[in-house]
């Protein structure tokens, strides 16, 4: 049984402080039919720190993917499509969990806390696992280009939690390009330059294999549900190996 499915079913609760707290029991707490106090109180069996991170990257995501489109002042239908897209697509959500990201979705969209209140709660959970930081920047961005384009109001918006995550502009430049359809993108996936020798590009493939191999991110506190993801993200850094291989003749 999944940790949303515990969650929903009642059979394990949670406590997560802070702006993600309070999104979190407003949207389990409609999931269930009760309110937030009486959810976070009612049971007596509590997540493990690894299902807390896993829930705090489930519940962070969805939030702040709520204020990024609201950066224009409302949501639109298209918005709310895309976010759906990305969850039944990318993340290929089951219906209880896609329940609970829209409801966190929402629940986000009409709080008063910010963006950077939940990147800033993201980052404190976050912070000591680059590769979490890097997912979430890399999931911001998908989201938004999602439709054709990176708006500046959105951008401005995803700086915030560049800034907040202590990335330097080079590093994000890298994480946007890997949208970017030429072989530029592949070496972006790497984070390497097409410049650097073959064997900079032979270490940087093997660091990452290790860093982004789906058995070791699991355990950093990513989300079940944001499995299929990861394997894609691990794929993607596979075959722009293979292109750059190709491309420069390496054996």
């Amino acid at each position: 049984m999944g940790l949303l499915k515990k969650i929903v079913g009642g059979t394990i609760g949670f406590v997560i402080a802070g702006p993600l707290g309070a999104i979190a029991g407003a949207a389990i707490g409609h999931a269930l039919d009760m309110d937030s106090q009486h959810l976070q109180t009612a049971q007596r069996a509590r997540l493990s720190s690894n299902e807390e991170a896993q829930f705090t990257f489930f519940v962070a995501t969805f939030s702040m993917l709520a204020k990024l489109a609201k950066v224009d002042g409302r949501v639109t239908r298209e918005e709310i499509d895309t976010v759906e897209k990305f969850m039944i697509y990318d993340l290929s959500l089951d219906p209880i969990s896609r329940r609970v990201a829209t409801n966190i979705f929402h629940a986000a969209v009409e709080s008063p806390d910010n963006f950077r209140d939940f990147a800033s709660q993201f980052y404190i959970q976050f912070q000591a696992q680059p590769q979490m930081l890097d997912l979430m920047i890399d999931i911001l961005l998908r989201v938004s280009i999602a439709d054709g384009t990176l708006s500046p109001s959105e951008e401005e918006l995803i700086h915030v939690a560049v800034r907040l995550f202590n990335f330097s502009d080079e590093k994000y430049m890298t994480l946007k390009s890997r949208y970017v359809k030429d072989v530029q993108k592949y070496y972006a996936i790497l984070g390497c330059d097409i410049n650097d020798s073959n064997e900079q590009i032979k270490k940087q493939y093997r660091k990452l294999v290790s860093d982004y191999h789906p058995d070791k991110i699991a355990s950093k506190g990513l989300p079940d549900e944001f499995t299929k993801f990861a394997n894609d993200k691990f794929r993607e850094i596979q075959e722009a190996y293979e292109v750059i291989k190709k491309e420069r003749g390496i054996r």
